[in-house]
């Protein structure tokens, strides 16, 4: 009715309604209909159903506008009850009241009652309406039942132009691209003239392929048939040719859009962004602004992310006021994490915590992109300490602050708090991919492989991280067999093998001396053209030293194009094994003249370099050269400055060195000294460095078993028995033996 129309608010129109009962006026099922409409036009599904309510014995007419005003009002479950409580009563039914039901099961996600409402279509003989049919496509593609779609599609004996634009923006929506071009190419060869609502479906298609010659193909395409420009396709071929790299041709389009709104300016923020030209997003939203064109959330999210990913803290700050002026801030919870980001990138952790409590307090993604973040740099407690924080917020915890802490209690061998957090997840079923991921790298990473490896069977669908999770956790506790078992099985079922794959494939060949392994590892890294990485080429060349293939070690390193302190140090290394000590000397010089700084690891090698071919004045030299550099010798310099002196026969000097050390000499270190007395047969200082020993009480029976083998090589039996003796007291056994072949 006309005078419904004119109603502005929802106080208007009860006024009219309560004016036409109190005058007789309001009698008829029309007027009724009319007015369920406008109630929930306005918000009012409450009112809507009071009316529908007063009139005796509506029709399928008006039970459908009522379902149709719930499934505005998204009350899909209550939209699905009318529709059981309308046949119920018997009430006849027309087609027009099943688009609607559809929608509503659509909404509901409930798969099992779309498929009855399907049967009812087809017994009712609806099934021929081009309405309902488009309805079911949208059915059956939304809730993810391709195979259902294509037979609904297939059965559709004349297909519109909407129906087509349904099914291509099916397949786009659910990944399946091939499938909605391959749909497109079936169109076009009906010689059907495409509108911008289905080219808009086909532009995504191309954005998630990425494919540059398609994307100008499509374009071609549009061009010629002169389909008719709209925004929302400019803006999506700005996106298209952004996905596939071609920033000139996005721009291209931007200059020749000839009514630009906020939406064709962020399209181009966020593809200068894809393209990595963050200085000229931030420029294109200033511009944006002096055209007085209004953003919204989603773009100052864009240009925040160009502030974040430039470091620039005083525009992102700017940005940031101008949002809190505007609004904009505490409208939509998603800013909080690109703030969050934004002052972390900036080193403005005490922003980061300040944000998380005035946006993001209740807001689950900022609180976990704060975790992740302290992660990555390393402030694992506090990673730790904002997870506990947040639970006892209240919040629910997803599968990213899971794995976030999962990760951490890996990092710092916290194996009782992450068994703890395993647990949680198990009981809240939480226990997705990444939480599986984390969970074999945290027990990896603790020493629990087996752990680890219980879990990663109980993958079914493995993805690539989950195999590096588990290679390199096996890699990294001892398992190198296991680990390349890993390898080989990932490589005879086709799967992708990633840098981190061959990473830990080429560690564990190192540690198991499996010099043919290695070599078909490189060999595979050389076809992938993954080589040339310099944490892969620092592996290699450790791979080949230990292995004895030094001419290889050196060949790996040379070709090298960029060399960190780990690599000088791995080849320092290598030469040392084999007792090239000149070369591991003049190494370390070139090192020094190439502005790499030695670390702590870089001396270890040059000393034990030294220690290995007998260098005892240039051990000394390089162990007080440690000092110049700003290094403080550790237990492990002193061990190999101890063996290298005592393997010299200067027993009294090694033994000066112990005393003299800052802190308590360990197992290894006595142990270098015994080795050292049984060498040069100093048996006076046998009974000195026993009595230091008894004072340690170390649980290590390194050095009780090789004192002892001492006594038992010059005969003096009791005094072997006495050392076993003190052993067995301390409720300490030998640890067996083991080759390495």
């Amino acid at each position: 009715m006309p005078l419904f129309r004119s109603c502005k608010t929802l106080r208007q129109l009860s006024q009219l309604h309560a004016h036409l009962l109190v005058t007789n006026l309001f009698n008829t099922a029309q007027a009724s209909t009319k007015l369920i409409e406008c109630y929930a036009q306005m918000g009012s599904i409450k009112s809507s159903t009071l009316v529908f309510g007063t009139y005796q014995n509506p029709d399928s007419f008006m039970w459908g506008v009522l379902i149709k005003c719930h499934v505005w009002s998204h009350a899909f479950e209550e939209a699905i009850s009318l529709y059981n409580k309308m046949l119920y009563n018997e009430t006849q039914i027309t087609n027009f009241i099943f688009p609607s039901v559809l929608r509503a099961c659509t909404g509901f996600g409930d798969m099992g009652i779309g498929a009855k409402v399907h049967g009812r279509i087809i017994k009712c003989g609806f099934d021929d309406d081009p309405v309902i049919e488009t309805s079911l496509l949208s059915l059956y593609g939304d809730l993810g039942c391709l195979t259902d779609t294509r037979k609904v599609f297939d059965n559709i004996p004349v297909r519109d132009l909407v129906t087509w634009s349904s099914i291509i923006s099916i397949y786009v929506d659910k990944g399946e691209v091939s499938e909605a071009l391959e749909r497109l190419r079936l169109l076009v060869s009906e010689r059907v003239k495409l509108d911008w609502v289905i080219m808009l479906s086909v532009t995504k298609a191309c954005t998630k392929l990425g494919t540059l010659k398609l994307a100008k193909s499509i374009h071609g395409y549009i061009v010629r048939r002169r389909t008719d420009i709209c925004e929302a396709l400019d803006n999506s071929l700005i996106e298209m040719y952004s996905s596939c790299d071609d920033l000139f041709s996005a721009e291209r389009i931007f200059v020749n859009t000839a009514n630009k709104t906020f939406i064709s300016w962020t399209s181009m923020i966020f593809c200068y962004n894809r393209s990595g030209w963050f200085k000229d997003a931030f420029e294109i939203f200033v511009k944006m602004l002096e055209l007085k064109v209004e953003p919204n959330v989603v773009t100052v999210m864009g240009v925040l992310n160009s502030c974040a990913r430039l470091s620039w803290l005083r525009e992102g700050k700017a940005v940031h006021c101008y949002a809190v002026r505007r609004d904009i801030a505490f409208q939509e919870d998603c800013i909080g994490p690109v703030l969050i980001e934004l002052y972390a990138g900036c080193g403005k952790l005490g922003y980061c915590e300040k944000v998380l409590h005035t946006i993001g307090e209740r807001d689950v993604v900022s609180w976990n992109t704060l975790i992740s973040i302290y992660a990555r740099q390393g402030l694992f407690e506090e990673a730790l300490m904002l997870f506990v924080q947040m639970q006892r917020q209240g919040l629910i915890l997803d599968t990213f602050s899971l794995s976030s802490a999962i990760s951490t209690c890996g990092n710092v061998g916290l194996l009782q708090l992450g068994h703890q957090i395993h647990c949680y997840a198990i009981k809240r079923c939480i226990l997705g991919e990444f939480v599986k991921n984390a969970l074999i790298g945290m027990y990896s990473r603790c020493g629990f492989s087996d752990s680890a490896y219980l879990i990663f069977n109980d993958v079914k669908q493995k993805s690539s991280v989950a195999w590096n999770s588990m290679i390199s956790g096996f890699s990294q506790s001892g398992n190198s067999l296991e680990a390349i078992h890993l390898v080989d099985q990932m490589y005879l079922n086709c799967l992708e093998m990633t840098d981190v794959v061959f990473l830990g494939a080429i560690r564990a060949c190192a540690d198991m001396v499996h010099l043919e392994k290695g070599k078909w590892l490189h060999h595979k890294l050389i076809i992938y053209g993954m080589e040339k990485d310099l944490y892969i080429e620092t592996a290699l060349t450790d791979m080949y030293a230990k292995c004895g293939d030094l001419r290889t070690a050196e060949g790996v390193f040379g070709s090298m194009s960029e060399k960190s302190v780990v690599s000088w140090s791995t080849m320092i290394s290598g030469y040392g094994m084999h007792g090239r000590i000149d070369a591991a000397i003049t190494l370390f010089n070139q090192m020094v003249e190439s502005g790499i700084k030695p670390n702590h690891i870089t001396f270890m090698n040059i000393l034990s370099a030294c220690s290995h071919s007998g260098s005892v004045e240039q051990g000394k030299f390089y162990f007080d050269l440690m000092r110049d550099f700003g290094i403080e010798p550790n237990s492990e310099h002193f061990a190999c400055m101890v063996d290298l002196l005592s393997r010299a026969g200067d027993i009294s000097g090694a033994y000066r060195m112990i005393n003299s050390m800052p802190f308590a000499a360990d197992a290894s270190v006595w142990g270098n000294l015994l080795n050292g007395c049984r060498i040069h047969q100093r048996m006076d200082m046998i009974p000195r460095i026993e009595k230091d020993l008894l004072k340690k009480r170390t649980s290590d029976t390194g050095h009780y078993a090789l004192l002892s083998n001492i006594y038992a090589g010059i005969g003096n039996w009791a005094a072997r028995e006495k050392t076993r003796g003190i052993m067995e007291g301390m409720g300490q056994k030998k640890v067996p033996g083991y080759s390495a072949i």
